[in-house]
């Protein structure tokens, strides 16, 4: 069978070096997967600074280590983190930056790169995706090896974030709130089409259980100890291999059936050789990636019933609604609207002073009624299908959460850091700080 369709588990019980070592020797060593310019391009899953949300540095630190030690040449960092953060500042506060420096990897902060419109073919629309990564991993695709290094995650709206959802981290972030609804896998396989790693090691030292962002109140129930890395040189391949190991069958994630279906790859579980195959077994979980729904007993949703789509508007506020309640102490005392077909009685009886509108199409149903009935100021709008940045500013309002604090760092840093951000041209989509 080729190595094109084999999947290595490796122990990072005697080291993450080693680990390393050994998924990149199994595939004949970095040097039979460098190119001509022999520079190397790692996208790491940095969407935000939460703790367990982030590719663990010192796997990053091990592969860079690695490269280094067997020709590479030049080695860039690459990330854009989720709305409502910059990358900068998330470099700088999961120390990925820090092993950047210590490493002499570039960092390359894409939300402060231009913009380059890109055709996706299944939805039939354009997205913004960062000039540097198309310059350098598409029209250079033949010269430059990409390697993704993703986190082994649950994620409540995607089932999974593995090498082919990291790449959303690729597009510009007001390019992402477009279509993360129920086309939501469709752009992650119509992004696959345009550009795929080289290479990918999943960081698989945890797995997280109940979705991306996990409440660190909420630790031991989400967080699951699994202390290996995975590597393979299909994207689809060790993606299928991934969600597996997750407890995740194919059919449960549509963005890789519909991967598959663009027959770039013809991975799939009958025909995937899984090498170090005991290691999996033996650490394979069930996990899931609903929600704990833990919310405040005083907090009123009213989901609709269409079109509350749980890739975009539902999933994205209750994810801040669950992480604000049980990590910021965040309140309750008003009520959220989500989707098409709300039941109009259950409008009718809302007696919360404040009100939260999740999505355009709550807004076209009652965002003039809302507004009439509690006043401008006590009514909020997150526009479109999945605009973080105005989600995260509604939920600090109402639940009496300060955004400042989000950063896990000091202000006055975090300050600097969007000060540098700014001077850089940064595209990143912020809420309001105070």
């Amino acid at each position: 069978m080729s190595k094109q369709n084999q999947v290595i588990f490796t122990d990072t019980g005697n080291g993450i070096d080693l680990a390393v070592k050994e998924i990149f020797d199994h595939f004949g060593g970095v040097r039979a997967l460098l190119k001509s310019s022999k520079d190397v391009y790692i996208k790491v899953n940095g969407v935000d600074s939460k703790k367990y949300a982030y590719t663990d540095p010192e796997v990053l630190r091990q592969v860079i280590v690695y490269l280094r030690e067997n020709g590479a040449n030049d080695i860039y960092v690459i990330e854009n983190a989720t709305q409502g953060n910059i990358t900068r500042l998330v470099f700088m506060v999961t120390g990925i930056g820090k092993v950047c420096r210590e490493t002499g990897a570039i960092p390359v902060y894409l939300d402060e790169t231009p913009a380059i419109p890109v055709y996706l073919e299944g939805l039939k629309t354009f997205i913004d995706l960062s000039s540097f990564v198309y310059e350098r991993l598409v029209e250079q695709a033949d010269q430059n090896l990409y390697i993704s290094i993703p986190k082994l995650k649950t994620h409540s709206m995607s089932q999974v974030t593995l090498s082919i959802k990291n790449q959303f981290g690729l597009v510009h972030q007001h390019s992402r709130i477009a279509d993360h609804n129920f086309n939501l896998h469709q752009k992650f396989a119509d992004i696959y089409r345009i550009l795929r790693p080289d290479f990918v090691i999943i960081d698989a030292l945890i797995a997280t259980n109940h979705g991306h962002y996990i409440a660190e109140k909420n630790a031991d129930k989400c967080i699951v100890p699994m202390d290996c890395l995975i590597g393979g040189k299909d994207p689809l391949a060790s993606d299928i291999i991934g969600a597996s190991f997750m407890g995740f069958d194919i059919a449960d994630v549509p963005h890789l059936i519909l991967s598959k279906q663009t027959n770039i790859s013809s991975a799939d579980m009958a025909n995937i050789q899984i090498i170090n195959r005991p290691l999996y077994e033996d650490r394979k979980k069930n996990l899931t990636h609903d929600l704990l729904e833990q919310f405040p007993p005083d907090l009123t949703i009213l989901r609709g019933e269409t079109r509350c789509c749980m890739e975009g508007c539902r999933r994205n506020t209750e994810t801040m609604a669950e992480l604000f309640y049980c990590d910021h102490n965040g309140k309750g005392n008003f009520t959220i609207l989500m989707g098409k077909d709300i039941n109009p009685e259950l409008v009718n009886q809302i007696n919360t002073p404040a009100v939260h509108i999740a999505g355009g199409c709550a807004i076209q149903d009652y965002g003039l009624e809302m507004q009439r009935r509690f006043g401008k100021k006590n009514v909020t709008f997150s526009n479109g299908c999945n605009n973080l940045a105005e989600t995260i500013h509604a939920m600090c309002k109402h639940m009496k959460v300060n955004p400042i604090k989000l950063s896990a760092t000091n202000p006055l840093f975090a300050l600097t850091a969007l000060a540098k951000a700014k001077i850089h041209g940064t595209k990143a989509i912020i809420p309001p700080l105070i």
